[in-house]
């Protein structure tokens, strides 16, 4: 058949599989959505149409059929069937915006090393968790997640954290960001929550708030941790909740001061107020045993929230909210209307792996890793370079010479080196207003690179600048 009477030019290839009238679909769908068949460009007869593709005029008038349903053609009481006027050929697609080009070697913080996931013993608790699951795991359930894992959860926190969990008051969630969502949202019931969070502190938190419509105020930190004796005190004064790292302060590295907490716990029961505690990290400290969570101070003033993408991986996407009954079903309520619920078969997995203990040998396997690679973050930097904070988690500070390159200087010799790292500065909730420093995340990159990142690190505080 000549298309061409038809004010097209074009050639259909017939691909049959799935049958012949749905290799005619998906011809005439790909010439319409490419734009071979413009807008209201008029279709052969069925009639004809069959004799040129030799195939039976049903097929072709159930082809034409199916695609009039579709919305791709349109057929006209005696002017036949034209391809319809909405059909538009899609714009080109724009182009991909380039990725961030993988580093030679990462030192940033906010990741373990991935490749320590155990891969064997989360098959064997996937297995093991599968088999015994009830059929109505796979079906629509509370939001609050898994019972299994909800109860696994209370008994570790408890042991681990010194958390007082009641099953009933945990909320598993999509990571982190997800928490400080249902947290935010919850908060403006009466109007935009005002927050108070760490000064510095990581930049992501402060924004998942912002477009939760809540507004934040810095709390600085220092040396004893974040500053709550300011809490309710001046620009403080009123806020609804703090959020705060207190077993090891992120970004700095300290713990919060024993005066602290009970000033923190003081002030949120006297101010009727939250506190958010982010135990990030709480199960990494090297030199002591890991501070218990403030929230077994003061179960009905903070909301505890926990996540396994430390000690297992960022991947799993999940965390867990311990709350206090106040707070329970708004969270649910929010976490119904967000996304219903957290996805099932990870929760059980988790759950087997922390009821067979194999949650402990994980954390205590990676616990010796990374000790043995911040102690030869020491090694390597501590004659000459100052590093803080105590001896825990995946991260620590270096601080600059203020005499020295700055912040940028230093980061750009680091990339130049192909090694990327993160600055203290933009951690500040007002870039510039402190010393210049690093945040080195030792956990980050693979052990088989580790010792040549530490290399690279080393060369670029003595050279920031590229020079050899």
């Amino acid at each position: 058949m000549d298309w061409a009477d038809f004010g097209v030019d074009l050639h259909l290839e017939l691909d049959a599989t799935g049958g012949r009238r749905a290799g005619l679909e998906r011809a005439l769908r790909a010439a319409i959505r490419d734009g071979r068949l413009p807008p209201s460009t008029r279709l052969p007869a069925t009639r004809a149409l069959a004799a040129e593709l030799g195939l039976a005029r049903g097929t072709v008038s159930a082809a034409y059929d199916q695609l009039v349903a579709e919305g791709w053609l349109v057929a006209r009481v005696g002017s036949g069937t034209e391809v319809s006027a909405l059909r538009q050929a899609p714009p080109p697609s724009p182009a991909r915006p380039a990725g961030p080009a993988t580093p030679r070697y990462d030192l940033r913080p906010g990741s373990p090393d991935v490749a320590a996931f155990p891969v064997t013993a989360w098959l064997r608790a996937t297995r093991r968790a599968l088999a015994v699951a009830p059929a109505t795991a796979y079906g629509y359930g509370d939001p609050r997640g898994r019972p299994e894992l909800r109860t696994a959860l209370a008994g570790y926190l408890g042991r681990a954290r010194g958390v007082l969990a009641d099953p009933e008051r945990i909320v598993v969630t999509t990571g982190y960001a997800q928490a400080l969502v249902l947290l935010t949202t919850v908060l403006r019931h009466s109007g935009p929550p005002v927050l108070a969070m760490e000064d510095p502190g990581l930049p992501f938190h402060r924004e998942v708030v912002r477009r939760q419509g809540g507004r934040v105020l810095p709390l600085p930190v220092d040396d004893r941790g974040a500053r709550t004796d300011l809490l309710g005190v001046g620009a403080l004064a009123g806020v609804a909740a703090a959020v705060l790292t207190p077993a090891h302060q992120y970004p700095t590295g300290v713990t919060l001061h024993p005066a602290r907490r009970h000033a923190l716990t003081g002030w949120a029961r006297d101010a009727d107020a939250l506190v958010v505690e982010d135990d990030y990290d709480g199960e990494f400290r090297y030199d002591r045993q890991p501070v218990g969570a403030v929230q077994g101070m003061a179960p009905e003033q903070v909301a505890y929230v926990g996540t396994a993408a430390k000690t297992l991986g960022p991947g799993l996407r999940l965390a867990w909210l311990v709350l206090p009954a106040r707070l329970v079903e708004p969270v649910v309520e929010a976490k119904r209307h967000l996304d219903v619920q957290t996805e099932v078969v990870g929760q059980l997995a988790l759950a087997d792996l922390i009821t067979t203990h194999g949650y402990d040998r994980q954390v205590r396997t990676v616990r010796r890793r990374y000790r043995q690679r911040r102690d030869l973050l020491l090694e390597r930097l501590g004659g000459w370079a100052a590093v803080g904070g105590v001896s825990a988690g995946l991260h620590a500070t270096v601080a600059l010479p203020p005499d020295g390159p700055g912040e940028a200087e230093v980061l750009a010799g680091a990339s130049a080196r192909g090694l990327a790292l993160a600055g203290l500065d933009a951690h500040r909730h007002h870039p510039g207003g402190g010393p210049p420093g690093l945040v080195v995340g030792y956990a980050t990159a693979p052990g088989h690179r580790y010792r040549a990142a530490l290399d690279v690190l080393a060369d670029v505080l003595r050279t920031p600048g590229g020079r050899t």
